[in-house]
């Protein structure tokens, strides 16, 4: 099982932030690169949670979103052709007295067949910085769709 820690200061709000990560329309893909349209299916929608299935270049999984508390969004994998255990994605908000936000991020991989398993222990290691770019890419992307300007050191 691999736990990536991620973390990212921004200028969108983290309402902006929690807009973006549960917006499952067209073009999702633009803002988190993992989640190509084709792949993506929303099984159910409520008012603080969603089941959805998502992925990109073969790899899919099933989440169930929860944003009932809105400065925290827990996203638990519920079904995944690599993916089970405890894997899935918590993003963390927290509003700084500058204005700008902290994103925390964190995921968990545990591999449920050997390719899962493989991959998790990639992703764990020398992939945790395609990771960090990748979440990297989406902050800037979340920025410029709020027209807040560019990330922040």
């Amino acid at each position: 099982m691999s736990t990536i820690h991620l973390h990212r200061t921004t200028t969108a709000t983290p309402e902006q932030f929690l807009s973006a990560l549960i917006d499952f329309g067209p073009g999702r893909s633009k803002l988190f690169g993992n989640s190509a349209d084709d792949y993506l299916k929303v099984h159910h929608r409520g008012p603080a949670d969603a089941d959805v299935t998502e992925g990109s270049g073969g790899v899919w999984e099933r989440l169930h979103y929860d944003w009932s508390d809105r400065n925290r969004v827990v996203m638990k994998t519920t079904d995944s052709n690599l993916w089970g255990g405890n894997s899935g994605h918590v993003y963390s908000f927290t509003l700084r007295p500058d204005g700008r936000t902290d994103v925390d991020a964190v995921v968990v991989r545990e591999g449920k067949n050997f390719k899962g398993r493989a991959l998790g222990l990639v992703l764990g290691t020398v992939g945790k910085g395609v990771l960090e770019k990748a979440f990297g890419s989406t902050v800037k992307a979340i920025e410029a769709r709020n027209g807040v300007g560019l990330e922040l050191p």
